[in-house]
Protein backbone atom coordinates (compact mmCIF):
# COMPACT_ATOMS: atom_id res chain seq x y z
CA UNK A 1 0.00 0.00 0.00
CA UNK A 2 2.83 2.10 0.87
CA UNK A 3 4.33 1.42 -2.72
CA UNK A 4 1.20 2.70 -4.03
CA UNK A 5 1.04 5.65 -2.51
CA UNK A 6 5.03 6.75 -3.01
CA UNK A 7 4.26 6.20 -7.02
CA UNK A 8 0.92 8.62 -6.82
CA UNK A 9 2.94 10.83 -5.33
CA UNK A 10 5.93 11.36 -7.88
CA UNK A 11 3.40 11.28 -10.53
CA UNK A 12 1.75 14.23 -8.90
CA UNK A 13 4.96 16.07 -8.87
CA UNK A 14 6.22 15.07 -12.04
CA UNK A 15 2.26 16.89 -13.26
CA UNK A 16 2.57 19.89 -10.89
CA UNK A 17 6.22 20.51 -12.75
CA UNK A 18 5.12 20.16 -16.11
CA UNK A 19 1.92 22.56 -15.60
CA UNK A 20 4.22 24.97 -14.09
CA UNK A 21 6.75 25.16 -16.79
CA UNK A 22 3.82 25.50 -19.54
CA UNK A 23 1.92 27.88 -17.35
CA UNK A 24 6.16 30.00 -17.37
CA UNK A 25 6.26 29.43 -20.90
CA UNK A 26 3.18 31.36 -21.72
CA UNK A 27 3.70 34.05 -19.44
CA UNK A 28 7.08 35.02 -20.94
CA UNK A 29 4.91 35.08 -24.85
CA UNK A 30 2.71 37.65 -23.33
CA UNK A 31 3.80 40.88 -23.91
CA UNK A 32 4.91 43.45 -20.93
CA UNK A 33 3.82 46.84 -20.40
CA UNK A 34 5.96 49.75 -21.56
CA UNK A 35 7.90 51.45 -19.07
CA UNK A 36 8.94 55.52 -19.93
CA UNK A 37 12.46 56.03 -20.08
CA UNK A 38 14.37 59.40 -20.23
CA UNK A 39 13.59 61.74 -22.90
CA UNK A 40 17.63 62.25 -22.86
CA UNK A 41 17.97 59.80 -25.77
CA UNK A 42 18.27 62.30 -28.26
CA UNK A 43 21.61 62.02 -28.05
CA UNK A 44 21.57 57.99 -29.03
CA UNK A 45 23.21 58.61 -32.41
CA UNK A 46 25.80 60.38 -31.13
CA UNK A 47 26.95 57.46 -29.09
CA UNK A 48 30.53 55.86 -29.62
CA UNK A 49 30.25 53.50 -32.23
CA UNK A 50 32.35 50.23 -31.29
CA UNK A 51 34.72 50.08 -33.48
CA UNK A 52 34.27 47.30 -37.14
CA UNK A 53 36.49 44.06 -36.98
CA UNK A 54 39.77 44.82 -38.80
CA UNK A 55 40.06 42.88 -42.10
CA UNK A 56 43.23 42.18 -43.61
CA UNK A 57 44.44 44.63 -46.37
CA UNK A 58 45.06 43.52 -50.05
CA UNK A 59 48.44 42.58 -50.86
CA UNK A 60 49.88 45.91 -52.47
CA UNK A 61 53.42 48.09 -52.75
CA UNK A 62 52.97 50.59 -49.78
CA UNK A 63 52.17 54.03 -50.84
CA UNK A 64 55.43 55.91 -50.60
CA UNK A 65 55.78 58.85 -47.80
CA UNK A 66 57.09 61.69 -49.59
CA UNK A 67 56.58 62.51 -53.34
CA UNK A 68 59.03 61.07 -55.67
CA UNK A 69 60.61 63.20 -58.48
CA UNK A 70 60.40 60.95 -61.77
CA UNK A 71 63.11 62.11 -64.85
CA UNK A 72 62.66 61.32 -67.90
CA UNK A 73 64.96 59.18 -69.84
CA UNK A 74 67.04 60.12 -72.75
CA UNK A 75 65.79 59.73 -76.08
CA UNK A 76 66.39 56.27 -78.03
CA UNK A 77 67.82 56.66 -80.95
CA UNK A 78 67.69 53.97 -83.65
CA UNK A 79 69.41 52.93 -86.13
CA UNK A 80 67.45 51.37 -88.91
CA UNK A 81 70.20 48.24 -89.85
CA UNK A 82 68.33 45.33 -91.82
CA UNK A 83 68.41 42.49 -89.30
CA UNK A 84 70.56 39.19 -90.62
CA UNK A 85 68.24 36.61 -89.48
CA UNK A 86 64.48 36.53 -88.73
CA UNK A 87 65.22 35.98 -84.37
CA UNK A 88 67.00 39.20 -84.44
CA UNK A 89 63.97 41.02 -86.15
CA UNK A 90 61.66 39.27 -83.25
CA UNK A 91 64.10 40.23 -80.36
CA UNK A 92 64.38 43.80 -81.56
CA UNK A 93 60.05 43.86 -81.84
CA UNK A 94 59.90 42.63 -78.57
CA UNK A 95 62.03 45.57 -77.31
CA UNK A 96 60.29 48.35 -78.54
CA UNK A 97 56.66 47.11 -77.22
CA UNK A 98 55.42 49.59 -74.79
CA UNK A 99 54.90 47.66 -70.96
CA UNK A 100 51.56 46.89 -69.44
CA UNK A 101 50.09 49.21 -67.07
CA UNK A 102 50.21 48.86 -63.45
CA UNK A 103 46.93 47.62 -61.88
CA UNK A 104 44.79 50.06 -60.16
CA UNK A 105 44.77 50.25 -56.61
CA UNK A 106 41.57 48.82 -54.85
CA UNK A 107 39.38 51.35 -53.39
CA UNK A 108 38.51 51.17 -49.40
CA UNK A 109 35.83 48.93 -48.54
CA UNK A 110 32.43 50.80 -46.70
CA UNK A 111 31.86 50.71 -43.35
CA UNK A 112 29.43 48.21 -42.40
CA UNK A 113 26.39 49.38 -39.70
CA UNK A 114 26.78 48.45 -36.17
CA UNK A 115 23.89 46.05 -34.65
CA UNK A 116 21.84 47.31 -31.23
CA UNK A 117 20.12 45.51 -29.15
CA UNK A 118 17.81 48.15 -27.84
CA UNK A 119 15.54 50.04 -30.21
CA UNK A 120 13.95 52.87 -28.80
CA UNK A 121 10.59 53.79 -29.60
CA UNK A 122 8.42 56.60 -29.11
CA UNK A 123 4.73 56.34 -29.24
CA UNK A 124 1.62 58.77 -29.15
CA UNK A 125 -2.46 58.48 -28.37
CA UNK A 126 -3.91 60.92 -30.66
CA UNK A 127 -6.90 61.18 -28.81
CA UNK A 128 -6.28 61.19 -25.04
CA UNK A 129 -2.14 63.24 -26.27
CA UNK A 130 -0.59 60.39 -24.21
CA UNK A 131 3.08 60.16 -25.25
CA UNK A 132 5.63 57.92 -24.20
CA UNK A 133 9.25 56.93 -25.23
CA UNK A 134 9.78 53.71 -24.45
CA UNK A 135 12.56 50.47 -25.22
CA UNK A 136 12.11 47.67 -26.96
CA UNK A 137 14.57 44.63 -26.69
CA UNK A 138 15.59 43.10 -29.93
CA UNK A 139 14.43 39.16 -30.27
CA UNK A 140 12.57 39.62 -26.60
CA UNK A 141 9.40 40.09 -25.35
CA UNK A 142 6.75 42.50 -26.93
CA UNK A 143 5.98 45.35 -25.51
CA UNK A 144 2.57 46.91 -24.81
CA UNK A 145 1.81 50.39 -25.00
CA UNK A 146 -1.85 51.60 -24.04
CA UNK A 147 -3.36 48.40 -23.03
CA UNK A 148 -3.79 48.11 -26.89
CA UNK A 149 -0.58 48.75 -29.15
CA UNK A 150 1.77 45.71 -29.38
CA UNK A 151 5.60 46.23 -30.32
CA UNK A 152 8.23 43.70 -30.99
CA UNK A 153 11.52 44.30 -32.54
CA UNK A 154 13.73 42.16 -34.80
CA UNK A 155 16.48 44.47 -35.71
CA UNK A 156 18.49 47.89 -34.54
CA UNK A 157 21.21 49.17 -36.53
CA UNK A 158 23.54 52.35 -36.50
CA UNK A 159 24.38 54.53 -39.76
CA UNK A 160 27.78 53.70 -40.49
CA UNK A 161 30.54 56.21 -40.06
CA UNK A 162 30.57 56.98 -44.11
CA UNK A 163 27.24 57.37 -44.73
CA UNK A 164 25.50 60.87 -45.38
CA UNK A 165 23.07 60.43 -42.36
CA UNK A 166 23.86 59.79 -39.29
CA UNK A 167 20.61 57.23 -38.49
CA UNK A 168 19.32 55.00 -36.37
CA UNK A 169 16.79 52.31 -38.34
CA UNK A 170 14.53 48.98 -36.93
CA UNK A 171 12.45 46.58 -38.23
CA UNK A 172 9.33 46.68 -36.15
CA UNK A 173 6.28 44.55 -36.02
CA UNK A 174 3.26 46.69 -34.74
CA UNK A 175 -0.09 45.00 -33.59
CA UNK A 176 -3.46 45.60 -32.03
CA UNK A 177 -4.88 43.62 -29.62
CA UNK A 178 -6.52 45.27 -26.08
CA UNK A 179 -5.94 43.84 -23.14
CA UNK A 180 -9.13 42.36 -21.80
CA UNK A 181 -8.89 40.30 -25.10
CA UNK A 182 -6.61 38.06 -25.05
CA UNK A 183 -8.57 34.92 -25.00
CA UNK A 184 -11.31 36.30 -27.78
CA UNK A 185 -8.96 37.27 -30.62
CA UNK A 186 -5.37 37.20 -32.06
CA UNK A 187 -3.30 40.05 -32.86
CA UNK A 188 -3.93 42.03 -35.78
CA UNK A 189 -1.30 43.44 -37.48
CA UNK A 190 -1.21 46.07 -38.76
CA UNK A 191 2.57 47.38 -39.33
CA UNK A 192 5.43 45.62 -40.21
CA UNK A 193 8.72 47.28 -41.88
CA UNK A 194 11.81 49.37 -40.98
CA UNK A 195 11.71 52.86 -39.62
CA UNK A 196 14.12 55.53 -39.98
CA UNK A 197 15.26 57.73 -37.38
CA UNK A 198 15.71 60.98 -39.33
CA UNK A 199 12.30 60.99 -41.33
CA UNK A 200 9.71 59.37 -38.83
CA UNK A 201 6.81 61.03 -41.07
CA UNK A 202 7.66 58.60 -43.90
CA UNK A 203 8.63 55.62 -42.76
CA UNK A 204 6.73 55.78 -39.18
CA UNK A 205 3.03 54.17 -37.92
CA UNK A 206 0.33 56.35 -39.28
CA UNK A 207 -3.05 54.76 -37.67
CA UNK A 208 -6.02 56.85 -37.15
CA UNK A 209 -5.37 57.00 -32.85
CA UNK A 210 -2.01 56.05 -32.94
CA UNK A 211 1.58 57.24 -34.33
CA UNK A 212 4.35 55.30 -33.49
CA UNK A 213 8.60 55.74 -35.14
CA UNK A 214 11.54 55.26 -33.71
CA UNK A 215 14.30 57.38 -31.81
CA UNK A 216 17.12 55.39 -31.50
CA UNK A 217 18.89 52.45 -30.97
CA UNK A 218 21.08 51.70 -27.73
CA UNK A 219 23.82 49.04 -27.26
Amino acid sequence: MSRKRTILAGVAIVTLLTSGGVVASALNDLPQDAQPVPSTTGDLNRQPTPPAPQEPAPEAAPAPTAPVAITPADPLVVVAETPTTEEEAEAETKEEAPKAAAPAEPQGVPGRRQRRRVAIVEAVDKVTAERMRFEVVVGGRPVRFQKTLIFTARACEQAAPDETVDDSIAYLEVAIQPRGMLKASEPRQIFRGWMFASSPAVHGLEHPIYDAWVVGCKA
